[in-house]
């Protein structure tokens, strides 16, 4: 490409024809007179009589080079600076024994809550279907039954987030079930405050997503006193109940026979509970009683906490006039030097192998 203001000398190299024309009608002239030159055209030529259009053409090939200096041929190399504000989103998941549920699908087959929350989730950070993804964001992870686990901290590592999130599982053994949503709240703000001075200047909102199944029955916090720790240390929490509420199908092993089996069983959401919390922090509350629901969920709130990426383009130019040329491994001389190297081959041809006697 070529400097725009100075693109117009490239309109020169239309006299160029015009100049080629005048230097053969030059040569045409005769520059010794004789009655007749028959006897000469039995002559071998000499090679340079053969070669005797070289210096022209140097001078030609020089001239045209110039002229395209004079309009700055330049190479742009674009580059492209990301200033990013993302968000710092501790997801808090319930692995309580009443995840076992079997009241969502995914891909059309029955899945226990757990699952169904593994496989939203996982799209909601890496993205996928209608989940956009959040590359930009730090996420970690909480999960909890009978008491609280830091699994991962606020990382941008994401696809380390998700084998974290895929390895967890339902709390089965009844010592460690339970729920206990308050000590859940309070070590997520505990992650979400914890980072370091330069992740904290990149931050603009702290966020955690709490999903859970049940009443908080376990712990030593209260979930609506985290939440109110939660709003004194700028962090909002979204709350989302998840499942059927009243009665769910829920697997069981028979005593007998040792067969898994579906059996009704009572579930409980503390709603009233979940709807504080998020009103305490500035969040919402949510409810998700299928897949699809859950999806439209996490995208409703994909949409309310977006990051501000903002990319700047900037565009280095290389004056391949002055500077040298890159031809793939090859390195070419810069245009000005490639012009005045004919220019002296030109001259010096000249007036030596090719001198010519004045007309």
């Amino acid at each position: 490409m070529f400097h725009a203001p100075s693109a117009w000398f490239l309109l020169l190299l239309l006299l160029v024809p015009l100049l080629v024309w005048r230097m053969l009608a030059s040569r045409r002239r005769a520059a010794i007179l004789f009655s007749s030159t028959a006897w000469f055209a039995q002559v071998t030529p000499s090679w340079k009589q053969r070669l005797r259009w070289l210096p022209g053409a140097l001078r030609v090939a020089a001239i045209v080079l110039l002229i395209v200096a004079l309009a700055r041929p330049q190479e742009g190399r674009k580059q492209t600076i990301v200033d990013s504000e993302g968000i710092a989103i501790e997801m808090v998941v319930d692995r309580s024994g009443s995840m076992q549920a079997m009241d969502f699908e995914v891909d059309g087959q029955p899945v226990d809550r757990l699952t169904a929350v593994k496989d939203v989730a996982g799209k909601f950070i890496t993205g996928g279907d209608r989940l956009e993804g959040r590359t930009s964001d730090l996420v970690g992870l909480v999960t909890f039954a009978g008491h609280a686990d830091g699994v991962a901290p606020p990382t941008l590592d994401h696809p380390y987030l998700i084998d974290e999130l895929d390895r967890t599982q339902i709390a089965l053994d009844r010592s460690e079930d339970g729920t206990a949503i308050g000590d859940a709240i309070g070590l997520a703000v505990e992650k979400l405050t914890s980072l370091g001075q330069d992740e904290q200047r990149k931050i603009k909102s702290k966020v955690a997503i709490l999903l859970t199944d049940g009443e908080n029955n376990a712990g030593d916090l209260d979930p609506v006193q985290a939440a109110e720790l939660a709003s004194a240390m700028g962090v909002k929490i979204y709350t989302i109940g998840v499942g059927t509420q009243g009665r769910a199908p829920v697997p069981v092993v028979d005593r007998f026979t040792g067969r898994r089996q579906l059996q009704w069983a009572r579930v409980n959401i503390d709603e009233t509970t979940l709807k504080k919390v998020a009103a305490a922090t500035g969040g919402q509350y949510f409810r998700a009683t299928d897949t699809a629901s859950l999806e439209a969920i996490y995208k409703e709130i994909d949409q309310l906490e977006k990051s501000r990426v903002e990319a700047r383009h900037y565009t280095d130019y290389r004056e391949l006039a002055i500077e040298p040329v890159y031809a793939g491994a090859m390195t070419l001389p810069p245009v000005v030097l490639v012009a005045f190297l004919l220019l002296s081959a030109q001259l010096v041809l000249s007036h030596t192998w090719f001198r010519q006697i004045p007309a």
